[in-house]
């Protein structure tokens, strides 16, 4: 090891030491951000409730990760539920929603803020109802007033400000210095019902993952009825399918990966300029054994002189069954034959058959031909297998 090699290591050590002391010393943070996410862990992701839905809605839920213009258009649907949680749906799309409530289905919103297609046709307008830094959410319903949730972290204070008189009222923010104020409506709309709720925060891995939320957010649910539920979800929030995902998503072994990089980049800069004598080719001893075998084969067929060659073949055979099977050829009789298939396991039929070629090849007299060879090459081949 010259002494430039060394200088280069010593450097790269004390690199990898003070990345290593920073990554110790590093304070994990949160991500506050309101993703809405199914396959986002952070608090307010909905990685929990994705995992949940199935078991909430009895299977009978469908995650459909197309816009509801292209499934509408492609799907004659009968009278099913349609859920859409804080998802960016284009204008098309809603018509297509509000024409399939028509038609007898139900729709469940769980938007923040609900886009103006949808106001307009049920009659409301929501905005910011409140300012304060903590909310709860009741139901109307005396059946469910057991069952609330407070929002401690970044509530969005959503809600109607002006609601129709048809429209019914299921859900308010709940303050201590203001009035209730609505946040869950039902209206009827053509043979079905629109549900909007305007605060999704509820279904986040934050407040989901807190004793006693799971109640209000079944009790929101179950204003749907009992049947299929199609879920469209942001076509975007697809799981990555790169195979470096885990690696990338795990902080730990993301800087790993780094080091390791950035430790090759480094080895091959450095050996670059390192030069090597040209290793001569060698051209290998030709073997010769094999193109004597060949020549032997080669003339054998030439004469056509198959008994001999079978001889030989039985020579060999009975030569293997001395040695390795331990069996004496002196007497290829009844005995023989039995001791042979108990050694190899091989069909009593076969034995004899081989044995019967074995004494053919032996007779000086017997007339042989090429059949008798390539019969007696194969059967005696497949009993020393």
């Amino acid at each position: 090891m010259n002494k430039t090699f060394r200088i280069y290591a010593v450097i790269f050590i004390i690199v990898m030491v003070i990345l290593a002391l920073l990554e110790v010393n590093k304070k994990e943070t949160t991500n506050w951000h309101k993703n809405f996410d199914i396959n986002e862990k952070s608090p307010f992701g909905l990685f929990v409730f994705n995992n949940e839905a199935k078991d909430l809605f009895k299977n009978n839920l469908k995650k459909i990760d197309r816009t509801p213009y292209d499934y509408y258009s492609q799907q004659k649907k009968k009278a099913h539920n349609i859920v859409v949680i804080e998802n960016k749906i284009d204008n098309e799309s809603w018509k297509k929603i509000l024409d399939q409530v028509s038609k007898g289905s139900d729709a469940l919103l769980i938007i923040s803020q609900m886009p103006k297609e949808i106001s307009d046709s049920i009659g409301f307008y929501d905005s910011e109802i409140s300012f304060e830094e903590k909310n709860v959410l009741k139901l109307t319903d005396t059946k469910y007033q057991n069952d609330f949730i407070k929002l401690d972290k970044f509530p969005s204070g959503r809600g109607f400000s002006f609601i129709k008189p048809n429209v019914e009222v299921l859900g308010k923010t709940v303050e201590t210095k203001n009035t209730d104020q609505a946040n869950f409506i039902k209206v009827k709309f053509g043979k079905g019902n629109i549900y909007a709720h305007c605060e999704p925060l509820f279904l986040t891995n934050y407040y989901f993952l807190q004793p006693g939320n799971v109640r209000y957010a079944q009790d929101v649910f179950s204003y749907l009825q009992d049947r299929e539920t199609i879920w469209f979800v942001d076509h975007d929030t697809k799981v990555s399918r790169f195979f470096m995902r885990f690696v990338l998503g795990n902080p730990a072994l993301k800087y790993a990966w780094w080091v390791l990089l950035g430790g090759l980049i480094l080895f091959i800069f450095f050996n670059a300029k390192r030069k090597q004598r040209i290793v001569p080719v060698i051209e290998p001893l030709r073997n010769t054994s094999l193109d004597f075998v060949k020549s032997i084969g080669n003339l054998y067929l030439q004469e056509g002189d198959f008994h001999d060659m079978m001889a030989k073949k039985a020579q060999y055979f009975l030569n293997k069954v001395r040695m390795d099977l331990l069996i004496d050829t002196q007497n290829l009789d009844d005995e023989f034959a039995k001791k042979l298939q108990l050694k190899t396991g091989k069909p009593m039929e076969i034995i004899n058959e081989a044995i019967n070629l074995v004494k053919k090849a032996q007779d000086p007299y017997s007339s042989v031909m090429k059949e008798d060879l390539a019969r007696m090459n194969r059967i005696l081949d497949e009993i020393l297998k």
